[in-house]
């Protein structure tokens, strides 16, 4: 009797551990060294744990190679999907095609992939938004102002997009780009380059630059010269990007709600494993946030 009641809670015991047992999705982050980021993987979590899935995320840092090794890592664990933030919209390709070949559905967040099938692609308008941010420094400086821009690390399609963009609105506009120069989406970089510019450059009135902790950084350096005179616009609104506004820091940024691309594509992979048909592009509505 005793050894039929032991099997019984073993049986049961067994059952339970079954029905609490979560898929797996991944996210594949560029860098977790990055509020936005962060932010990211936050949303991302918070949509996991509302729909009952594990979710492991992986930090490349900045590191295609990295990225490559997390993307093999994931293909032994019994991921169900996965979501990555590229590196390198170029160099991810190769990580893509292994997660193809292991036939692990992929969602790409922010940054798109060149190569591989990418099951979907989550993100904001990366191209309205640079715009977006020259059309307000013209509101600002009117035609013929003269710009400084920080571009992102170089082969993102973020740094790509944001920066065609902004192209737009210099040629609309008739900006005069004094120097175009990347600082890597940093905002120690961002310093240290401003500085350099604003010693060759002394003339410009207004920065654009790529992403909110590149901005954060050019506005120290100006700070640090002296130039309260130059407008500054950053892109992502991250929660310091934003304080700076709200404290007349920062003249805007736009604002492209982090978290939101988090739980979107979250959401997605949701649909995937369930067998629904999902978009190619899911896009996340982008807002300017500026001095009242």
């Amino acid at each position: 009797m005793k050894i039929l009641t032991s099997l019984a809670v073993v049986v049961s015991l067994a059952f339970s551990v079954s029905a609490l047992a979560k898929d797996n999705i991944a996210l594949v982050v560029s860098t977790l060294n990055n509020p936005f980021f962060v932010t990211l993987k936050e949303g991302a979590q918070k949509e996991a744990n509302k729909l009952g899935y594990n979710l492991i995320v992986l930090d490349s840092q900045n590191n295609p190679a990295k990225e490559l090794a997390n993307v093999q890592d994931l293909t032994v664990r019994g991921t169900k999907v996965i979501l990555i933030n590229p590196t390198d919209s170029d160099a991810v390709g190769n990580a893509v095609k292994i997660a193809n070949q292991a036939n692990i559905p992929v969602i790409t967040l922010d940054r798109v992939a060149s190569a591989g099938e990418v099951i979907s692609h989550v993100a904001s308008d990366n191209r309205l938004g640079g715009k977006m941010a020259g059309d307000f420094i013209a509101e600002k400086l009117g035609k013929g102002a003269r710009i400084i821009e920080l571009q992102g690390i170089a082969g993102t399609s973020a740094a790509r997009e944001r920066g065609e963009g902004f192209a737009e609105a210099v040629k609309a506009h008739n900006f005069k780009v004094l120097a175009s120069q990347p600082a890597d989406f940093d905002r120690t970089k961002g310093l240290n380059v401003m500085q350099n510019l604003l010693t060759a450059h002394p003339e410009v009135q207004a920065v654009f630059a790529q992403n909110d902790e590149m901005a954060l950084g050019a506005l120290r350096a100006l700070q640090t010269a002296g130039r309260s005179d130059v407008i500054v616009v950053g892109f992502d609104g991250t929660a310091d990007g934003v304080k700076a506004v709200e404290g007349g820091k920062m003249a805007a940024t736009v604002a492209q709600r982090p978290d939101q691309i988090g739980v979107i594509g979250l959401a997605t992979a949701d649909n995937v494993i369930k067998g629904e048909k999902v978009p190619k592009t899911v896009p996340v509505d982008l807002n300017l946030v500026r001095q009242k």
